[in-house]
């Protein structure tokens, strides 16, 4: 399959979640067309035979549309949730809340059961407890060994099921709960492309999902999410064990004070870019455009920041879940990503390690483009690390077509910064190789005359394949 590539490449890539609103085939492709790069399946609201389903549906609307889109599996991760209740509880500040955490209830009047029977033993007087996505804000102030009692800080009506963040507390809880391996096996199953695994504190629990998937015998990289402030602390070692990157802003907004949160987004992509992993910046983007047609302002602009700072990704969640203008939301990211990449970026790859070989020939290849008006990075890549380091130095105006001989490469490739996967054979003879790219460039118009293609190859040499630089102007 040969993608017919855009005229104007946008180089931050968008990932969209899929889900009621955007289930139905002639919107997904809508979506695709509107610049959707990378499908994501939220397994916290995702049936199986629904995601069965659309992995199929997906992988055949993107054929048709001569893109490589691809699927990112999303664990839902262990949530601490409050039980049901008859109805919700209305508090204020000041009052008692019982925290039931072993099935038996004291004579509190405002008692919930709680579905993790640890949380007793892992937290302590004076721990703050969120809950409902932080809304209500409570404090510990003792506790027995079945129940915790917390003093009411925020009023709020206490519904059913609603969620709990511990700020600062290492919950002991696994990394993978049984229904994440459920959800991880039938992703592997499915050939999905990318795993983020929910809530991970550190790099053994990023090793032990890549284990689950290689006994599955998939090749899904396997994306960090950035939830807590263990996460933030640990953050050197989940970049060194993680294939990307996510800063997951919801959770992570809750469990860390407000004013932080920008800018541990900036010091998480600062240091994904100098370590090149590519990072994806997520959760209320255009929150408001699940019910309105237009964005705010603020969003607008908290867009154009990821963008600006050269994020591989932006993310879009319920926008393009549940909302009500899916379409018009990837159609928003897609505008704004084009027009402030325009203006340039933060340029973080000035700090981007370059250590080995390999990395130092693309960062020649880089130099050299960057040094041409009209040039073109044209990168061969077997496994897909010779465009990741292309990507990760953030070339200042040239695109980079990723010419690899594999469909599963090319869409891991579909979350890279800048980077036209295209899937094309390699012949034996690495110069035949190259002037069926040039071709297939030549084509599409994405090569014209006066361009400059600047090659990362392969070439013989004394009968061996050494890696080597070429320029070659189109006339």
């Amino acid at each position: 399959m040969n993608p017919v590539l855009p005229p104007s490449v946008r180089r931050t890539r968008i990932v969209a979640t899929l889900g009621p609103a955007s289930g139905a085939p002639e919107t997904m492709g809508e979506l695709i067309r509107a610049g959707a790069d990378v499908f994501r399946l939220n397994m916290s609201h995702a049936p199986h035979a629904w995601v069965r389903e659309t992995v199929a549906r997906v992988r055949e609307i993107a054929a048709d549309s001569g893109r490589h889109t691809a699927l990112l599996l999303d664990t839902q991760g262990p949530a601490i949730r409050t039980g049901d209740v008859a109805n919700p509880l209305q508090l204020t500040p000041g009052d008692r809340l019982e925290l039931a955490v072993r099935g038996a209830r004291g004579e509190e009047s405002h008692s919930v059961d709680v579905n993790y029977d640890g949380l007793v033993d892992d937290i302590a007087e004076g721990d703050t407890v969120l809950v409902d996505n932080g809304v209500i804000r409570l404090r510990v102030l003792r506790k027995t060994e079945r129940t915790i009692l917390c003093e009411v800080l925020t009023p709020g009506s206490l519904g059913s099921r609603r969620h709990i963040n511990l700020p600062g507390v290492r919950v002991n809880l696994p990394a993978l709960t049984e229904k994440d391996l459920a959800d991880v096996a039938l992703g592997a199953e499915l050939g999905v492309d990318f795993v983020a695994l929910s809530f991970c504190k550190e790099a053994a629990d990023i090793d032990q999902l890549r284990d689950v998937l290689a006994r599955h015998g998939s090749r899904a990289g396997v994306i960090a999410k950035i939830e807590d402030q263990l996460a933030v602390r640990n953050i050197e070692g989940l970049i060194g064990a993680a294939d990307a990157i996510m800063i997951a802003r919801g959770d992570l907004g809750i469990e860390c004070p407000m004013e932080e949160l920008p800018i541990i987004q900036r010091r998480v992509i600062k240091r994904c870019i100098r370590h090149g992993k590519p990072v994806i910046v997520a959760t209320h983007m255009l929150e408001s455009m699940i019910q309105n047609p237009l964005p705010t302002r603020a969003e607008i602009t908290d867009v154009a920041n990821a963008v600006f700072e050269q994020a591989d990704a932006i993310m879009l969640s319920g926008e393009t879940a549940a909302g009500r203008y899916p379409v018009e939301c990837v159609r928003v990211l897609d505008r704004v990503a084009r027009r402030i990449e325009r203006s340039g970026g933060a340029g973080y790859a000035a700090d981007a390690l370059v250590e080995d070989t390999d990395k130092k020939t693309v960062r020649s290849a880089v130099v050299l483009a960057n040094s041409l008006v009209n040039a073109r990075l044209v990168v061969f890549t077997r496994r897909g690390k010779m465009a990741g380091f292309a990507s990760n130095l953030r070339p200042d105006r040239a695109p980079i077509f990723a010419f690899a001989p594999d469909a599963e490469i090319c869409r891991r490739l579909a979350l890279l910064w800048g980077v036209e996967p295209v899937l094309l054979p390699f012949s034996d003879a690495p110069g035949e190789t190259v002037l069926a790219a040039e071709r297939l460039l030549r084509e599409q118009n994405l090569a014209v005359a006066g361009d400059h293609l600047v090659i990362v190859s392969d070439a013989l040499h004394a009968g061996e394949l050494v890696d080597s630089i070429q320029l070659r102007p189109i006339t």
